[in-house]
């Protein structure tokens, strides 16, 4: 029976850990953050419609699309952001279903990556979705630490997103990764033979 698994975090949660783990074990993951960058590429339909809807100003020199300007124009702008939500999400949300009927096709079991799986209501793509819960204080911590930021930069970076407390009450699967690597590669293990992992108390 052909099984589509949705994982979901939040920024510094780490994703990126449990991904790559599942790739070396051979599974198929579609990461939507790539997806979306193939689609901003020059000639995508999210280059064709961001410069159709903004026009030349916002290509570089080099043809690539001016992101922090970009940023600027769509964050500055209430009507902007409700336009990008709409537009690029409809165009995001086509690619991402494109993937995943391909792979429908060919693989018993695949997953997706999706950052904003339940905030843009994807969660009836899966048969189980996956939350990678870290608590709020060490999640500051870790993305201060990647992303060298102070204290105050990390919050308002996590302030943006939804808390993963909330998610924790949506996903039907939570791995704990308060811990080190290991620790939450055993729950992952755990999960692909079957066994339940979940961490609400």
């Amino acid at each position: 029976m052909r099984k589509i698994i949705g994982i979901t975090g939040g920024i510094a949660s780490g994703k990126s850990t449990v991904t790559n783990f599942l790739r070396k074990q051979g599974f198929q993951v579609v990461d939507a953050d790539a997806a979306v960058h193939q689609l901003q590429k020059p000639g995508g339909r999210l280059f064709e419609a961001l410069v159709q809807h903004f026009g030349q100003k916002i290509i570089l020199e080099n043809g690539e699309l001016n992101r922090p300007l970009l940023a600027n124009l769509i964050f500055s702008n209430p009507e902007e952001q409700e336009w990008s939500k709409r537009i690029q999400g409809k165009i995001i949300r086509e690619e991402l279903a494109t993937l995943r009927d391909q792979f429908a096709q060919t693989e018993e079991i695949f997953f997706m990556d999706i950052p904003l799986l339940f905030e843009q209501n994807y969660v009836s793509w899966f048969d189980e979705t996956w939350l990678i819960y870290v608590d709020r204080d060490v999640q500051v911590e870790r993305l201060m630490k990647r992303d060298n930021l102070s204290k105050d930069e990390a919050e308002s970076r996590l302030a943006a997103q939804w808390p993963l407390e909330k998610k924790k009450d949506l996903a039907s699967q939570i791995l704990d990764n308060n811990g080190n690597q290991d620790q939450v590669l055993t729950q992952v293990f755990s999960l692909l033979k079957g066994g339940k992992q979940d961490d609400r108390d």
